[in-house]
């Protein structure tokens, strides 16, 4: 398994782990949740889904996958995006 399926696994189980309904479970995961975003993921929209991950889990809406969803932005449409600027 290559490096992205594995940061797609990761991303899967930490989604998980934020939907978990304990809820001083998510004062804890918050702030961690951001951390782990920010270094799953470099640059501008690394720390743009960083914040939208803390606000997520800090506010009672645990059920968007936000590490999952900026899994597919990276790999998938950002990919996209790229080959394109490389068509042109």
């Amino acid at each position: 398994m290559n490096k992205k399926y594995k940061k797609l696994m990761a991303s899967i189980i930490l989604d998980l782990i934020g939907m978990i309904p304990i809820p001083f479970l998510d004062f804890l995961w918050a702030p961690l949740s951001g951390y782990i975003m920010v270094k799953m993921y470099k640059g501008k929209e690394g720390k743009v889904a960083g914040i939208l991950s803390f606000l997520e889990e800090i506010l009672p809406i645990d059920i968007i996958p936000t590490f999952t969803i900026m899994w597919v932005y990276s790999y998938v449409i950002n990919k996209r995006k790229n080959e394109e600027l490389i068509e042109n």
